[in-house]
């Protein structure tokens, strides 16, 4: 679902290509309980989308217990039929 040249920037500003996000996964450093969606926006400009959401996630980084609720802005291109995320950007969202 992601492209090779994908990339990350997460709620603190940090980026992070494929390569490396999927090998922290690998590694176990990274693991989650829940990951859920709402709220989902989808806007189509021609070979290339746009989908917004908010994004609650649970689990555990490098042994800490985490839960968060974020703004998840996703980029997808349309290449030779098959649509691919370019990029993603994770903002902090504090509910009222």
């Amino acid at each position: 679902m992601v492209s090779e040249d994908w990339i990350i920037i997460d709620a603190d500003g940090g980026v992070m290509d494929r390569e490396r996000f999927l090998g922290v996964i690998r590694t176990g450093l990274l693991s989650h309980d829940r990951m859920e969606s709402d709220d989902l926006r989808v806007r189509l400009y021609g070979e290339c989308g746009v989908v917004i959401a908010l994004t609650r996630t649970k689990g555990k980084f490098a042994g800490q217990e985490f839960s968060t609720c974020e703004r998840a802005s996703d980029v997808f291109v349309r290449h030779k039929g098959e649509w691919k995320c370019v990029l993603t950007q994770l903002t902090r969202f504090a509910k009222s």
